[in-house]
């Protein structure tokens, strides 16, 4: 969390990862889904939460993985008659983080499948945690219940960046890296690059 610069388009979400990160005997929101364009920041958010509840409750569970990853291990433990082990693994785990959720939208095994893990983790009252390119109810090729179940608990997204956080990240960047890079390059490179966080990382990286 403290290398992430935080302004207007993501505070809601940051607040809202601090909170479940925070939570230790509790789940604020089930799921927590984060949403928005490339490079703003979910995948920031989804690992800042895995490593502080690793660091303050190093007994829970937590696992992290793609939406296609959790697809081709899916078809893997269908091919190998292996479906007890895998439902076994991902139903036992304290905290379940699934990115890019979309990614399984009209894929009808896998979201059933997910849609089941998902019911059995908020039974248990197990933390999920969940990114997209797009809100739950614009998720197209995503079963109604499915998107209604996304919907359940906070849904927050993250806008494009303005200028200042861009500006902020740019030079969040600069001390981390220990560069001396002059304010002014800063400055052009935060008005000149709009698209995402990794465009501007990609830049400092060529100054």
């Amino acid at each position: 969390f403290e290398n992430f610069v935080v302004g207007k388009s993501n505070e809601l979400a940051h607040a809202a990862a601090r909170r479940v990160a925070e939570a230790k005997d509790s789940v604020p929101f089930n799921p927590l889904y984060l949403y928005g364009g490339v490079g703003l920041g979910k995948t920031h958010l989804m690992h800042a939460i895995g490593h502080a509840i690793a660091a303050n409750s190093p007994e829970k569970k937590v696992l992290y993985l793609s939406a296609e990853k959790f697809m081709y291990r899916f078809i893997r433990a269908l091919r190998f008659n292996d479906t007890m082990n895998f439902k076994d693994q991902f139903r036992s785990v304290d905290v379940l983080m699934n990115d890019d959720v979309q990614f399984i939208a009209g894929k009808d095994s896998t979201q059933e499948e997910f849609f089941h893990t998902f019911n059995a983790l908020v039974d248990q009252n197990h933390q999920i945690i969940i990114s997209g390119d797009r809100s739950p109810t614009d998720l197209e090729g995503m079963e109604e219940r499915m998107r209604s179940r996304l919907g359940w608990g906070l849904v927050a997204d993250i806008h494009p960046t303005d200028y200042e956080l861009r500006l902020g990240i740019l030079q969040s960047k600069v001390e981390q890296g220990k560069i001396n890079i002059e304010p002014r390059i800063l400055e052009f490179l935060a008005h000149r690059i709009t698209s995402n966080v990794r465009e501007l990382e990609g830049a400092l990286n060529r100054v």
